[in-house]
């Protein structure tokens, strides 16, 4: 398994709690050229794993997506992100800040950028510092005017924030001060909100559709994104794609695929405990 940053995203890779009423299949590599029309289209993933971001490529380049947004860099490195610039993996990575954020290797995303070469690039990441500012602020304070249009303004109801908050702890390895969960489930609130304005300035600027490339907890139907996005634009035409590495028996997603592990150390090594 993969460690992230705590202010990035869960530490154990697509370890997520199914739930909600979505009705979801399991689909093929092959269904990726022919999916269903939507206005915005999230194509989940487990960072680390390349198989994942060739399969994201696959996809891009059916859709012709008009707007490409992407949770790994903010608005100003998206708007420096040129036609020109994106013609070097080189420049591409230096440009968008790849490296000192933390992600996997850069060559495993580019084919996504290729397989689109004239769509519009944005970046919905949300400052790091602002992030760890929502854990003992809240999100809503952090987000300003616009969180009622995300509903950053109300509580979660009592059965969400307390699977969100089991779920912040198992993908911790169990380790986290059960104190610290309310706010990462704020810190995981605000970044949603983020990659939705950036989603929804993608459409008022392109019309559509938009390809979203984030991980999988992004791309939940139940309480993630998507479900900001319609509460914000409800005539929005939702898809959503997860990919996992092990079956299961239903997801929050409108498809998932299964694909093939990698190997990776055990992530709970990082708080020592673990093999």
């Amino acid at each position: 398994m993969t460690v992230f940053s705590l202010t990035k995203g869960p530490l154990i890779a697509g370890l997520f709690v199914a739930a909600g009423s979505v009705q979801s299949s399991e689909i093929g590599i092959a269904d990726l050229i022919d999916l269903p029309p939507a206005d915005v289209i999230f194509l989940g993933e487990i960072h680390d794993n390349p198989t994942h971001h060739l399969n994201q490529a696959t996809a891009v380049a059916a859709l012709k997506p008009a707007a490409l947004v992407f949770e790994m860099f903010g608005p100003d490195e998206a708007l420096a992100a040129t036609p020109e610039v994106r013609s070097s993996v080189q420049r591409l990575e230096q440009t968008l800040g790849w490296s000192a954020n933390g992600w996997p290797e850069f060559a495993m995303y580019y084919p996504i950028f290729v397989a689109a070469p004239e769509a519009a690039i944005f970046g919905g990441s949300i400052d790091r510092q602002d992030v760890r500012r929502a854990m003992s602020d809240g999100a809503a304070a952090v987000f300003g005017s616009g969180a009622p249009l995300f509903g950053l303004d109300q509580p979660l109801a009592p059965e969400e924030q307390s699977a969100r908050e089991v779920n912040q702890m198992a993908a911790h390895c169990n380790a986290l001060p059960e104190g610290m969960l309310p706010g990462m489930v704020e810190a995981q609130q605000l970044r949603d909100a983020g990659l939705a304005r950036a989603i929804i300035a993608a459409l008022a600027e392109t019309g559509g559709p938009v390809a979203v490339i984030t991980g999988n907890g992004h791309a939940r139907k139940d309480w993630a994104i998507p479900r900001m996005l319609s509460r914000a634009r409800p005539e929005t035409r939702i898809l959503s794609i997860a990919q996992f590495e092990s079956p299961r028996n239903s997801a929050p997603y409108d498809y998932w695929m299964v694909t093939a592990a990698i190997d990776r150390p055990d992530p709970c090594l990082a708080f020592g405990i673990g093999d």
